[in-house]
């Protein structure tokens, strides 16, 4: 048990970001890791150019990474947005021209989880009208994955740094999932477990885990406070990944921490180089 026994990748969007884009595949393999997952990377457009599709594509391949996760389009990710696909007008309109070029990415590497982000309250708009949207969203967004052998990922955020997103619990998250479940028939929407959001949530880890493990479709870290690598704050990342574990999750774990004032090479050191390698 312990760390050397999960399955871990890491989050070329948060980490290695001294780099340019393409030049993170082959830093992440150079540290050891042979499973990297991004947000989107294209925060302008929902729908780049194909040729920078294939030359994100060249650089995975030629560092030997695969990539296990990927955001559709999410808006300024990192920035003041938290998704796309519950606001009305243009952004959703970004999020639906997205969908097919996300997925169709995802099938030419191999991804098989897409994380669809929910969005922000909008000031002057109605939350059912929101809602109702999100839904039709989501809806599309699993039937896409679904057609490419992905699941679908709904993520909880926390409400500290995320005051305007909607889905700030476990609970809230997992109701979503289970109405695009049940609006689809699929059963590929599940469950994103990010042990840090919900820890600043305050909610009780253990439990949440117990409760929702089989619903999880992948589960992120980083420790709190600060959103910095395990051991540089107070959360017992090993032992709850155990309890993971033993709840019978057999995923990866996405490393989305931010490397502090060092170099993102240098921010792994509590990790067994042994254990970096996906298996």
């Amino acid at each position: 048990m312990g760390y050397p026994d999960q399955r871990f990748d890491v989050n070329l969007s948060i980490l290695f970001t001294e780099l340019p884009l393409l030049e993170r595949p082959a830093a992440a393999a150079a540290a050891g890791f042979t499973a990297v997952e991004l947000w989107w990377p294209w925060i302008e457009t929902p729908t780049p150019p194909q040729a920078e599709l294939d030359a994100l594509k060249k650089a995975l391949d030629d560092a030997g990474t695969h990539l296990v996760g990927l955001n559709f389009y999410a808006g300024q990710l990192p920035g003041p947005d938290r998704g796309a696909l519950s606001v009305p007008g243009e952004e959703s309109d970004r999020f639906r021209a997205n969908i097919e070029v996300a997925a169709g990415f995802a099938a030419s590497v191999g991804c098989t989880a897409l994380n669809a982000l929910y969005g922000n309250r909008v000031e002057g708009a109605d939350p059912r009208v929101q809602d109702a949207l999100a839904l039709e969203n989501l809806v599309l967004a699993a039937r896409a994955a679904d057609r490419v052998g992905a699941i679908l990922l709904v993520e909880a955020l926390n409400k500290p740094e995320s005051p305007h997103y909607p889905l700030v619990g476990a609970p809230a998250a997992i109701e979503v999932v289970d109405r695009v479940n049940a609006a689809t028939g699929l059963g590929n929407a599940t469950f994103l477990l990010d042990l840090y959001h919900l820890s600043m949530n305050g909610e009780d880890l253990s439990q949440v885990i117990k409760a929702y493990a089989a619903r999880t479709g992948h589960v992120q870290i980083a420790d709190n406070p600060g959103r910095g690598a395990p051991g540089t704050g107070s959360l017992p990342l090993e032992r709850l990944l155990d309890e993971l574990k033993d709840a019978g999750y057999t995923g990866r774990v996405g490393l989305e921490y931010k490397p502090g004032d060092r170099p993102s090479a240098e921010a792994f050191d509590w990790l067994p180089e042994a254990a970096r390698a996906d298996r």
